[in-house]
């Protein structure tokens, strides 16, 4: 890794990032440094969408995550042996190289204030993405696709030992 042309690539990329800074080149020019300062990290939207699923899904208020349909071929997934539930269904991620932008689609408890379960899961998605991630959650959008009434049966069973 001494080519000199791909450090400067590496460098011209981070410049040309919206928000990055670029690095600094250690005193002296040479390659030594923090050796955290070595190579790119990438993280792939699954990653983020089941980090968002998962910080979801721990606020109060909230039933389920996805659409109807969604829900519908999740549950009969579930069922399936060697099937595994998914953990970022209904979740949408965008990821860039320094932020990311989340879109989330949920179903609440009847009786909840919706306008606090969003706002409770917003500040859950982005204090649990930034925190394990590093990236700058930019926004998250919320979708309500629906309303757990009491008395309705649940698409997704609680998790039963067979």
């Amino acid at each position: 890794m001494t080519d000199t042309g791909q450090r400067k690539t590496s460098q011209t990329l981070q410049k040309d990032s919206p928000g990055a800074t670029p690095a600094k080149e250690p005193a002296g020019g040479g390659l030594g440094g923090a050796p955290g300062g070595r190579g790119k990290t990438t993280i792939a939207d699954g990653v983020v969408e089941k980090i968002a699923g998962l910080a979801a899904r721990d606020v109060e208020g909230v039933h389920a995550m996805g659409g109807g349909l969604a829900r519908t071929f999740g549950a009969v997934r579930d069922r399936v042996p060697g099937g595994s539930k998914s953990v970022s269904r209904g979740v949408k991620a965008e990821v860039g190289e320094v932020q990311t932008a989340l879109d989330l689609e949920i179903v609440v408890e009847y009786g909840v204030s919706i306008a606090d379960v969003a706002r409770d899961v917003r500040e859950n998605v982005v204090t649990a993405v930034e925190r394990m991630t590093g990236l700058e959650v930019v926004e998250v959008n919320i979708a309500v696709s629906d309303v757990k009434l009491p008395d309705e049966e649940d698409d997704e069973p609680e998790g039963r030992l067979q």
